[in-house]
């Protein structure tokens, strides 16, 4: 069961991408959208903290800083994501942020966090390889795929990373649920004011606002609800496979439903990526290293406050 709620939450976020691409086809602001998105998964976090109210720890400072570090990274990996998928396609913006493990490392081994290996290192140069045959750059004279959104589905891996490293220094301090409150909270207040205004409020009248309102279901408020609550008893190298239901599953909307294309060189270089990722992952994970993918950072933060005692699960 609890490989299932792990499944079922890769399957949201793969399904929120498509949703999302629906939406800014249709010329909704990736910021509007975002800022949607966020708040409706606040309202959902914020029900699940009062349900378990327990040891939050909303009276620690450090729990609100870090949070807050949290919330802009989420702010900023919505907010990309969304912008790679108008500016490209769904299967290259999921791909791309799933790529945010090669920021993590980067940014571990300039801190000191994570000890460099040859065999780290040859996977971020696989990644990178991967990158470059998805997104084109070794032929000049491409179209396929704008810069924009080339460099927007990589921000959206590197502010999740940023994302990372604020959940990995709050969870000490307290529940979960308090995190990603103060994270979402932080997320609304920042887009609210950098979306277009005329549209914001334009949603709640428009005939897509079921739209708006799945995507704020799945893509952030049952989705991180079932991914923690279903790695209480779910090996961390498990969830590392599981999770690549995420990116197959955006990259099948965008081809199905909104008639994306890749070619031959695409698909191979979103499967070195994909396929890296998950063998690098199942590799730290399993010898308690740094977590190495957007979907699956939680868990290692989230296994380790609960191990000292210091904060208690749903």
């Amino acid at each position: 069961m609890n490989i299932l709620f792990v499944a079922l939450a890769a399957l949201c976020w793969g399904l929120s991408g498509g949703i999302g691409g629906i939406l800014t086809a249709h010329n909704w602001d990736p910021v509007v959208v975002s800022f949607y998105r966020g708040a409706i998964g606040f309202l959902f976090v914020l029900c699940w903290l009062m349900l378990r109210p327990n040891n939050s720890g909303l009276a620690n400072h450090k729990l609100w800083f870090w949070s807050a570090i949290a919330g802009l990274g989420i702010a900023g990996n919505f907010t990309f994501y969304f912008i790679s998928i108008a500016e490209g396609s769904v299967a290259i913006a999921a791909t791309l942020m799933y790529c945010a493990p090669v920021f993590v490392y980067l940014v571990s081994f300039t801190l000191k966090l994570e000890r460099p290996t040859l065999l780290k290192w040859a996977a971020i140069v696989m990644i990178i390889f991967g990158i470059a045959l998805l997104t084109g750059i070794y032929n000049i004279d491409a179209d396929d795929v704008t810069l924009i959104a080339a460099g927007a589905g990589l921000l959206a891996g590197l502010s999740y990373a940023l994302f990372i490293f604020g959940f990995k220094y709050a969870a000490p301090h307290g529940s979960p649920q308090a995190i990603l409150v103060i994270a979402f909270a932080v997320l609304a207040t920042l887009l609210i004011f950098l979306g277009d205004a005329d549209q914001t409020l334009a949603v709640l009248t428009t005939p897509s606002w079921p739209l708006f309102l799945v995507l704020g279901i799945l893509g952030a408020g049952l989705s991180f609800i079932f991914y923690i609550v279903g790695l209480n008893h779910t090996p961390p190298a498990v969830a590392s496979i599981v999770a690549m239901v995420e990116p197959v599953t955006a990259s099948l909307f965008g081809v199905i439903i909104l008639s994306e294309s890749l070619a031959a060189l695409q698909v191979l270089g979103m499967g070195i990526i994909v396929l890296t990722v998950t063998a690098l992952s199942v590799k730290s994970s399993t010898q308690g290293g740094q977590p190495s993918h957007p979907s699956k950072t939680l868990s290692s933060p989230l296994r380790q406050s609960r191990t000292d005692g210091r904060m208690r699960g749903p």
